[in-house]
């Protein structure tokens, strides 16, 4: 593959090791994070420092941006030491951050004026999928542009979809957080009701994460669950933003979503308890202390 000139924005826990495998591919990448510390390990294996968004834009042919809410999306892509700031025609903008598809489209609109070609690639798979290069990532924005930028997505990831227009990316990624609540709510009362029956948690999920009951969530999540692990892969922070997103998409096209709502108050109660920088199978630490057991 040619060697490209990329812009990487975000380094964080699942940035990292994204920006990571397009480094060890040959591309010569600049980067610029908020936190210039946890950039460090990418710049020591040869990924060019820039102080700004707007520096990246001006040393690449195509960045892309993995950051934590849409209000950062805005400030890196859209303010004035932004990406489009920055950006020249013919540039490529690949935005991976889960947001909202209202913004997708915006980003669109405002690139397409530059003579950019912006696209919509949320991501899901948590932080093994990042490591492992083995995401599903879900592309919306102009096929030709998604063409182009494919054999890039195929060095992060496994599953790879062109949607349709721009903010149909955000929108299937929607779709994934909202069975994920149903899921995951349903792993931690199995759990539970496991843990309070005295009974082993691994030997459950050894059985029922093999029937129709297996998922990802409790084969993966479970297991962290089990051992006591709820350091984050997804932060509880950032799906709580996810689940807002969905509930005002669907408030927006008259759609009611109650398993949704009911999960979206739960993680509300993790925040209150303090857990948002937990990952999100710390849930179960909330329903755990409701039921007053003791883990």
């Amino acid at each position: 593959m040619e060697k490209l000139k990329i812009g990487w924005i975000g380094s964080g826990v699942m940035g990292k090791a994204m920006c990571g495998h397009l480094l060890a591919a040959g591309h010569q990448i600049s980067l610029f994070n908020r936190t210039r510390s946890k950039a460090e390990s990418l710049v020591a294996k040869g990924a060019q420092w820039c102080e700004s968004p707007l520096a990246v834009a001006r040393a690449s042919d195509i960045v892309f941006s993995m950051v934590g809410f849409p209000v950062d999306v805005e400030q890196v892509l859209l303010s004035d030491q932004g990406v489009l700031a920055g950006a020249k025609s013919g540039m490529f903008l690949v935005d991976m951050t889960t947001s909202s598809p209202g913004l997708a489209r915006k980003i669109y609109t405002a690139a397409k004026e530059l003579g950019v070609a912006a696209l919509d690639a949320p991501v899901s798979g948590g932080d093994i999928g990042a490591r492992e290069a083995t995401l599903a990532i879900m592309v919306g924005g102009d096929k030709t542009a998604f063409e182009q930028i494919l054999p890039l997505f195929q060095i992060m990831g496994k599953n790879i979809a062109h949607m349709g227009a721009a903010g149909t990316g955000q929108h299937t990624k929607m779709c994934n957080q909202i069975l994920i609540a149903g899921t995951m709510i349903g792993t931690v009362e199995s759990l539970l009701y496991a843990h309070r029956m005295g009974m082993g948690q691994n030997a459950v999920i050894d059985v029922i994460g093999q029937g129709a009951a297996s998922s990802w969530t409790i084969n993966t999540l479970g297991r962290r669950i089990a051992k006591g692990d709820f350091n984050p892969g997804f932060f509880i922070k950032h799906y709580v933003k996810d689940m807002g997103i969905a509930l005002d998409e669907a408030q927006r096209a008259n759609l009611c979503l109650p398993g949704l709502a009911l999960v979206h108050q739960f993680y509300l109660a993790a925040k209150a308890l303090d857990l948002e920088n937990l990952g999100t199978q710390a849930l179960y630490r909330v329903l755990a202390q409701m039921n007053h057991l003791t883990l």
